[in-house]
Order: C-alpha cells, then structure tokens, then sequence
C-alpha cells in the first residue's frame, strides 16, 4: 500500500483512529447498495460469481488472489499499525467503477469517507473505459501521473476531474501547535566535490555546491511533505546557475525547481504529520549514485538510517548507469518493476539492493518499516559518504557557479 514516492497518498488520506491495547479481529460488513448485483472482492484472498469481469477482475477468479485490474474504487486499510492505530482511505489511484462508502462502526471511532460523485458518466474521454473511469497513471503510464521518478503535474487531470471528487488529489489539513522549522544538516563527507540538492512538493527547492567536508545548513519549514534530498555528481555550471550533471541532475539548474533524473540515492522525508511526527527514509527506487546517512541530531530521537554499500561497483548489467546504479523501474517501465497499479512483488533487482541495503526503500511496494518517525521539531543530518561506506573516487568537473 505504501511507497515512499506515495506517502502524501498514504499519510495524508483521512484518517480515523481508535486506540486499542490489545489487537483483535475486525469485521469488515461489506454491503450492496446498488439495484443491481455487485461482485465485491477483497485482497488478502476473497469474494462475494463471476465470469471474466468488466470491472475490478482479479484473473477470472471468484475468490480473489490479487489486486483487481483497473478501474476500480478501492477501500484500502492497514490495521494494528503505528501506536497500535488502523489506518484507512478510499483511492482512486486504480481509477473509479462503483461510488463507495468507507465508515467505522465501533463506538470509539465515528469519522468516515465517501466519494459518491457520478464519475463513470462524467468521466474525461481521455479516461473513459468500459463500466468505469481510469486514473491518468493507467492510461499515460508516464512520471507525470504515476510519480515513479519525478514529481507529480496533475495539471490535467486536476482541471477534468476535481470538480468530480476530492479524493482523486487528497490533500488533509494538519493542525499544528507548536510546529518549528526543522534544521537539515547537509554534509559531503565524499573525497570529492558534489553538488547537493532539495526539492519538497509542498515547498521550494534549492542547490549548492559542497567540496569534501562542506556542510550545507537548510531550514525546512514546518508540514513539508513530499521532500527529498539527494547528491548530484560531475556537475558543470556557468555563472548564472546553468549547466548539467552526470548523475541527479535536476533541469540543469544548480538550485532545483524539480526532483532529480535517475540514479540518485534518496533522503525522503516529511515533516509535521500524523500526531505531529516526522516520517523519513533512504530511498533507492531511483536507484544509488551516492552512499548515505539520514539520522536525526535532536536528542529525543536517535534512530538513523545508512545506505553505505558498494553498490555502483556491484551494480547488475543491466541496471549499470554512467556514475550510478538506476533502479529497474527506471530501466524497464513495467508493472512488475514499477508498480503502476495493484499488487506487485519484490524482484531478483529489488532483493540486489534490498541485500546491501536493507533499510532502505528498493521498490514502490517495499516493506513500511523502512520509514522511521521522529517527533516534529525534529533537526536532521544527511551525510554523502559516512564513515564506513567505500572509498568512491569520482573526477568532478570544475564550474564556475560559486
């Protein structure tokens, strides 16, 4: 359910909460609302018949095994999670067949979801499909929609479809009480020259260039989301800020506007979120290019995460890049590395990096526990090259922008 490219989707849908001390079965009542007769599924396995369906088909089957083919409403949820908490939310990131209602029905938890908008007959041409109403991602299958690499412009989608339901582009409003900026600490702890970048989808983004042993100090303001940080390698930029890199380059800017180009290893994080924590994490699934520390430097928070292995050098042929390793998505576009819709698996690719770096995020569907919280207000370090990872030489080209 949850990658880090999608935590704005999974942290940031609705969420009712009820606290429990001990975890016990919950009952999902499923019910037809409709005069006409529904197949309902659900995955871990299960099934209200069915031939080969026109909506939502799990591979013919009545007992559903997987995911549902698109379009299809989805009430998705995890229970027994974070502070022993269940977390729930209807998506449409599979498109839209059926209107939908997604409600607790215990005492202790009243705050329920719906999207109930007649979408299938209004429905945009470009997404129009037999019984229902695709997500752009299905359709294009490109960055623009689907986020696998870049962020998200849902220019388009947004103008033909927000008027039909907000939960196509769900965005909750987090109250904060005491939230201060965050204080990132950005060092390169490399023996040569990169040029450090950090872009947030809900803020501003930024560069500068750190020679061996340079700190960079950016303050990250309170309910950033959606942020990275990465190392960008053999830059060369003129005076005014233009030029281009080998690895992470962001548009040929030295300050990005935009999240990097693949392979660059990953800080992910966002800031002031569900009970006013922060989630962050290191990310490879736009693969490695640089060896990594994410850790916190505030004293109520200690646990850190490390992506420090010699990957570039291990690097599978066919995923090798000019100064990186690119994830398989990057190199191959499909639902079995990518993810695009529904169910995927990890791959020989997947299980490469997760082996040299087993807490780091390796592909979309990767295990949650990758994400380490810590309370807001929380400052942070991000270091190239720690103590500990191998001795990369890299020939940084000279520029001129500082």
């Amino acid at each position: 359910m949850m990658s880090f490219r999608n935590i704005s989707m999974y942290y940031f849908v609705c969420v009712a909460v009820h606290g429990i001390t001990l975890a016990n079965a919950a009952t999902f009542s499923i019910q037809n609302n409709f005069p006409y007769t529904v197949w309902a599924a659900a995955a871990p396995g299960g099934s209200g018949q069915l031939d080969h369906g026109q909506t939502g088909d799990c591979v013919g089957l009545l007992q559903c095994q997987g995911y549902g083919l698109p379009p299809n409403t989805l009430a998705e949820y995890t229970l027994n999670q974070f502070d022993g908490m269940d977390f729930f939310d209807i998506s449409l990131v599979d498109g839209f067949n059926v209107p939908m209602e997604f409600s607790p029905t215990s005492g202790g938890c009243n705050r329920g979801i719906n999207c109930t908008s007649q979408i299938v007959g209004q429905c945009p041409s470009e997404f129009q499909t037999p019984g229902g109403c695709n997500n752009p991602c299905t359709v294009f299958k490109t960055d623009e929609y689907c986020c696998n690499s870049a962020p998200c412009n849902t220019k388009l989608a947004k103008m033909k479809l927000e008027s039909l339901s907000p939960f196509f582009f769900p965005f909750v409003a987090l109250c904060f009480t005491v939230a201060t900026a965050a204080t990132f600490t950005i060092r390169n702890n490399c023996s040569y020259t990169v040029w450090a970048a950090a872009v947030a989808a809900s803020a501003g983004g930024g560069g500068k260039r750190l020679e061996s042993g340079a700190t960079w100090n950016l303050n990250v303001k309170p309910g950033t989301r959606g942020a990275r940080i990465w190392a960008r390698t053999n830059c060369q930029f003129d005076e005014a800020g233009r030029g281009r890199c080998k690895t992470g380059d962001c548009g040929g800017r030295l300050k990005c506007k935009a999240y990097g180009k693949p392979p660059n290893t990953l800080a992910e994080f966002a800031l002031n979120q569900y009970k006013n924590l922060d989630f962050f994490h290191i990310s490879l699934v736009d693969g490695f290019n640089v060896p990594m520390e994410f850790s916190p430097t505030s004293a109520l928070c200690k646990k850190g995460i490390q992506c420090t292995a010699d990957i570039v050098r291990q690097c599978p042929k066919e995923l090798k890049a000019p100064g990186g390793c690119n994830n398989p998505c990057t190199v191959f576009k499909t639902q079995q590395y990518c993810c695009y819709y529904g169910k995927c698996d990890p791959t020989d690719f997947s299980k490469f990096f997760k082996a040299r770096c087993p807490n780091a995020y390796t592909y979309p569907r990767d295990d949650p526990s990758s994400t380490v919280t810590c309370p807001g207000g929380t400052n942070y370090k991000v270091v190239f090259c720690p103590i500990g990872s191998p001795h990369l030489e890299m020939v940084a080209s000279m520029s001129q922008e500082e």
